[in-house]
């Protein structure tokens, strides 16, 4: 019988690298990409009332909570290990411009003293935008037919100022209005809230990935897109941009949103700046696994695990996601 003998190439036989893939506990020992509950943030949808609880049809396993809900939802997230929680609101009612945003008795106000009361030491970061409570749709206040991005500034900075005072560690403008990053540094710095942080949603895409949020938070635009504030899917070097402008405004951590199409742009991010990059494991790819994994054709877990850990090598150090309590529950159970 013939031999076969393996080409001679450099370092081969000697090296060897499969050799440390031999066992788990020989992968677990080299592992370059550690993901940790910790590292993840829990979104919440809030809306008025008491004991109600709204199931999204568009994110099974999501839910619209009333602050009661959700303070119970923070108290299960602080036990898990996770960072935090990321509150959205639906308000009572709607108008031109979203004063439910900015109202000290809004629904995410409510949400956060109520959550601040159970879990003090959860974090809680508050989404700093006006598209939920606006009639219209649009992030911001919309003259003849445009989101006019001056006129927002003053009504996002009251919105953050607002949940500062409710007691909002973290606010979150996802408005992409130019300039309002600083707007509301100013605003908080004034009002006292000189600690509390600016989480940037900085390099935020038009993207068709938003589609079940949309559902959940009923904030999708009553006429045209958000193309003209959001980003362009097609480019990368503006979002660094972006960001470089965040951080001049004062913003002390950054986001890329989507995450999952969007990793070389966090990797980008990552290569260029030093303040932390969270990103956004938004969920139109959230409902894509929920749905094959309901139908059987692929492994939810492995999926959901090899997601976040993809994001997080390309060097995001917070990652959004509505897989948080489970992927924080899977960590938990394994051996490492």
């Amino acid at each position: 019988m013939e031999t076969v003998t393996a080409p001679v190439t450099a370092g081969f036989p000697t090296r060897r690298l499969r050799r440390l893939r031999r066992t788990e506990a020989l992968r677990r020992l080299v592992r370059e990409t550690r993901l940790a509950p910790s590292d993840l943030i829990y979104p919440l949808f809030v809306v008025h009332g008491q004991g109600v609880r709204q199931e999204v049809a568009a994110m099974p396993g999501v839910a619209r909570l009333s602050p009661d809900l959700a303070a119970a939802e923070a108290e299960e997230a602080f036990a898990l290990g996770l960072g935090g929680v990321l509150l959205f609101g639906l308000p009572a009612s709607k108008d031109p411009l979203g004063s439910e945003a900015y109202a000290d008795d809004g629904v995410v106000q409510q949400a956060v003293r109520a959550i601040k009361r159970a879990v003090p030491d959860l974090l809680v970061i508050t989404d700093v935008c006006l598209c939920e409570y606006t009639d219209h749709g649009h992030c911001g206040v919309v003259r003849d037919g445009v989101v006019d991005n001056d006129q927002t500034l003053d009504l996002l900075a009251r919105t953050a100022v607002s949940q500062a005072a409710a007691g909002a560690d973290v606010v979150a403008p996802s408005d992409m209005m130019d300039g309002r990053v600083g707007a509301i540094r100013a605003a908080l710095d004034r009002a006292g809230f000189t600690e509390t942080a600016i989480l940037a949603y900085s390099a935020k895409y038009a993207s068709a990935f938003y589609g079940p949020f949309r559902e959940a938070a009923d904030s999708a635009p009553r006429f045209g897109d958000r193309r003209s504030y959001q980003m362009d899917p097609a480019n990368a070097r503006e979002a660094l941009q972006e960001i470089a402008l965040d951080i001049q405004e004062g913003a002390d951590m950054i986001m890329v949103k989507p995450a999952l199409a969007y990793l070389d742009v966090i990797a980008r991010a990552r290569q260029a700046f030093g303040l932390p990059i969270a990103a956004y494991n938004v969920s139109g790819e959230y409902s894509m696994v929920k749905a094959a994994a309901r139908a059987g054709w692929l492994d939810e877990q492995r999926v959901v695990m090899e997601i976040l850990t993809a994001i997080k090598r390309a060097g995001a150090d917070i990652i959004i996601t509505y897989h948080a309590k489970e992927a924080a529950r899977w960590l938990l159970a394994r051996k490492d």
